[in-house]
């Protein structure tokens, strides 16, 4: 099979001006950096803070005028805004206020567009929640990992239990009817009676989703210098899957089904955002190492905090802040269609496939999913012309290997 290839444009250049698009804008700060975290993130004093916030508006308008023109009506809607980091509520609500003002003045925000901002118990308080609310964001997403002290202070979390409980109090009182609760298994120490206490709590609070993952373990934090090659005060694998049986099965129960690998909502309350993501949606990345994917080209903002700040604001116009510049194959465009929409409990309609490459799923992977199937990982679901390729539960418990298999 040949496969298409695609020049390179101008990035963050050129969509279709009835493309669906997501933000996804970068606060690297941290009150303090998470002993397991590898992400781009760090301390840093009020001068910094306000020097970056200052270059990512500059960096917002710069971006929102080379891809949308000045003819706002004409530009293609944003249907998500995603505030993550680090620690984005670690920053004063004025400067969250001025990031999320930018955004409205310089794309063209759908009315019921989800604006996600991430925040961590302990960083909260009444005046940025209202703030936040007062300025479009709609979403929150609760960092809490774990319900238990022990575990908490052992992951290097600022916040206890309780100041989780009151910053979900204040949030629900200033009005936020969309919050999400990040959850963490198979930690250190861990007990399935540790993490399904955890799990109960945070379930009889009734928040509308709710993200569960296990943790692993990457090079380059102070987790791995202290647990790697010492299995034996981590959960094992048996541990570990059964912590996410209990998962899918106890949320069931309480009325949230499982969109995604490790994403639970109440219906209707699946992340717009994170599903843009699996279903090869385009998105642009603002802010320090921030990754885009834009017609078919992948890239990303420079990791150096002097670097960034040093751009101009012309420099920022001709798109001098990114690096990593990527174009893709047709064929890294079908492996990654299947291996993120695979993460999705639906799976991938043949459909699908079909308008966005020209050609029927099975001429491409037909020998794959016949294969899989026989081995009771997928299934397929639907008509013969409407029909979807999905995993099985116990293609999905061991996904990691079963996804692999679309590497072609």
């Amino acid at each position: 099979m040949m496969f298409r290839q695609k020049s390179l444009n101008n990035q963050a250049g050129t969509m279709e001006n009835n493309t669906p698009l997501e933000l996804y804008i970068h606060i690297p700060f941290c009150v303090k950096k998470c002993l397991y975290c590898d992400f781009l993130s760090f301390a840093a004093d009020e001068v910094t803070r306000k020097k970056y916030v200052e270059q990512l508006i500059k960096e917002i308008e710069t971006c929102g005028t080379r891809i949308t023109g000045r003819d706002a009506d004409a530009a293609f809607p944003v249907i998500s805004v995603f505030i993550g980091g680090g620690t984005p509520s670690s920053l004063c609500p004025e400067q969250i206020c001025a990031v999320m003002n930018a955004v409205k003045e310089n794309f063209r925000l759908l009315p019921d567009a989800e604006i996600t901002i991430e925040a961590n118990p302990g960083t909260l308080d009444n005046k940025k929640l209202r703030a936040y609310k007062n300025s479009g964001i709609n979403r929150l997403s609760l960092g809490l990992q774990s319900a238990n002290p022990g575990e908490l202070r052992e992951l290097g979390r600022i916040h206890s239990w309780n100041e989780f409980l009151e910053s979900y109090r204040l949030a629900r009182e200033a009005g936020f009817d969309n919050i999400n609760v990040d959850l963490m298994s198979a930690l250190p120490g861990q007990s399935f009676e540790s993490y399904a206490d955890t799990l109960e709590c945070v379930a009889l609070l009734e928040p509308e989703h709710i993200s569960a993952y296990s943790l692993i373990i990457e090079e380059g934090t102070p987790f791995y210098d202290k647990y790697s090659g010492r299995a034996e005060v981590l959960p094992d694998e048996e541990e570990d899957r059964r912590m996410y049986h209990h998962t899918k099965e106890y949320l069931a129960e309480k009325g949230y089904h499982r969109y995604e690998v490790s994403n639970y909502a109440r219906p209707g309350r699946e992340c717009i955002h994170n599903v843009g993501y699996w279903t090869g949606g385009s998105y642009l990345g603002i802010g320090l190492g921030a990754s885009s994917l834009m017609e078919g080209q992948r890239f990303s903002v420079i990791r150096e905090m002097n670097d960034y700040l040093d751009l101009s604001r012309e420099e920022l116009a001709e798109g001098r802040q990114y690096e990593n510049r990527e174009i893709l194959t047709e064929q890294d465009e079908m492996e990654e269609f299947m291996f993120l929409g695979l993460r999705l409990t639906e799976g991938i309609a043949a459909k699908d496939f079909k308008k966005r490459f020209g050609l029927n799923i099975e001429e491409i992977y037909g020998m794959t999913i016949g294969k899989l199937m026989e081995d009771g990982l997928m299934e397929m679901t639907g008509t013969k012309e409407d029909r979807r390729y999905r995993l099985s539960e116990f293609g999905l418990d061991v996904s990691n290997c079963v996804l692999a298999e679309f590497l072609l």
